[in-house]
């Protein structure tokens, strides 16, 4: 039995609480829990205690860019950010469209330190044309579907994805961007892309494909999930459909409520992700959004690349950017301790809410759930040192920046899998 003592509980009742676990599982949730020599106590004073996080999107690169990233250290690196469930992105080598590519990569995650989940592709291969098997996909383990990377660009298609999803009780992840508008151009149209002399990624590429699904959901009546949300139209469009009723929820991601499309200017390629950065009205606007609850998740899209990927002048770099080790603490520093967000609020969208969204079992401290649980000081300074990090991936902009709030420790199903590097 391990025991945490002294911490500040953030569960099904937030206050001074100890928290005992045994088996897997968390058993009680109580003032002063006494203690008994089959105990391993663990003091946690003065450092919070919450439900692990759930990160709704990642790329784990395995099967076929292993070179990027693998499983293993994907969920070293989860663990090392205080995420205790993951779920990865399709578009691997073979994409993961297939029940044996869903069961290669959940049977490699079966000794993984965190619990690591799949989203199934909606198109064979990615490729648009022809839709995957959802019970397939789903009976071998799949809890997601998409396309991600690739989306889909025909409108009849997605409707029949959708009608085949709820069908099969699947939420649809979009990935938003009109291939046409966006090509492979890697930064936000505007200032910054006329100052370098580049074609951009117009708003309106990202903000007419959300438009299209969010009423194609609310036409099929299907759960579709609107990813890393980028721009202040999109913002808008999902909180008007979810007025009129329509099955939408939608993620975010730090790099959105934290960097604009300046950063492309000081970092380059470091700083390359799709969608791209955007402008300081687009911040405002997702911020907006995720205390109004038209943005219901913070997820990284932790996409790691190797440095000669990233180190390629900006049109030729590829884009994307880790994020599992700074999420929580890019959310305390920018949303938290600017006086925006509670505590309590950050974690459910870190932990309970993405749960919801793809109905897990996850995101939750109290007596008798899993005891997966991060534990965090929401108040100590520290410097991201990408050479540190356990991921296989150094590309992030967030380098060399101070942040506020470091996790300590990491719990999943019982143990603990990662302990703060003194």
């Amino acid at each position: 039995m391990l025991l945490l003592k002294g911490g500040t509980v953030y569960g099904k009742n937030t206050g001074p609480a100890d928290v005992l676990i045994d088996g897997g599982k968390i058993i009680d949730v109580a003032h002063a829990i006494s203690e008994t020599e089959e105990m391993t106590v663990l003091d946690v004073s003065g450092l919070a205690v919450a439900p692990g996080l759930v990160d709704l999107h990642v790329h784990f690169r395995e099967p076929g860019f292993e070179y990027k990233e693998d499983i293993m250290t994907g969920a070293a690196a989860a663990a090392a950010g205080g995420v205790t469930t993951c779920l990865c992105m399709p578009n691997t080598s073979p994409v993961i469209d297939s029940a044996e590519t869903v069961n290669l990569v959940t049977g490699k995650a079966l000794n993984a330190p965190i619990r690591v989940l799949t989203a199934g592709a909606v198109t064979v291969g990615q490729k648009g044309a022809e839709l995957t098997d959802f019970n397939a996909l789903k009976s071998a383990g799949a809890v997601a579907l998409s396309d991600d990377g690739l989306p889909v660009q025909s409108a009849a298609l997605m409707r029949k994805a959708m009608q085949h999803a709820k069908a099969s009780g699947l939420t649809i992840i979009s990935h938003c961007e009109d291939e046409e508008m966006v090509k492979n151009y890697g930064v936000n149209e505007g200032a910054v892309s006329e100052k370098l002399a580049l074609q951009g990624r117009p708003a309106i590429a990202e903000e007419i494909m959300v438009a299209r699904d969010v009423m194609l959901a609310n036409e099929t009546g299907a759960h579709v999930h609107i990813a890393h949300v980028s721009t202040a139209g999109a913002v808008d469009i999902i909180r008007k459909a979810r007025q009129a009723g329509a099955n939408v929820t939608a993620e975010t991601c730090p790099q959105y409520f934290s960097l604009t499309e300046d950063e492309v200017l000081r970092q380059g390629a470091l700083a390359r992700v799709n969608p791209p950065l955007r402008t300081g009205n687009d911040v405002e606007a997702i911020i907006a959004g995720l205390q109004d609850g038209t943005l219901d998740a913070i997820a990284t899209d932790h996409a790691p690349h190797s440095m000669e990927e990233k180190t390629k002048p900006l049109p030729d770099a590829m884009s994307g950017l880790v994020g599992l080790e700074t999420s929580l603490a890019l959310a305390l520093t920018h949303l938290y301790h600017t006086g925006k967000f509670s505590l309590e609020k950050i974690i459910a969208l870190m932990s309970a809410n993405p749960a919801k969204i793809i109905g897990i079992d996850a995101g939750v401290l109290d007596t008798g759930a899993c005891a997966d649980i991060v534990i965090f000081d929401h108040n100590e300074e520290w410097t991201v040192d990408p050479e540190k990090f356990k991921s296989k991936g150094r590309n992030t902009p967030f380098g060399g920046q101070k942040l506020c709030g470091r996790i300590r420790y990491t719990i999943s199903r019982g143990e603990i899998v990662y302990k703060q590097d003194k």
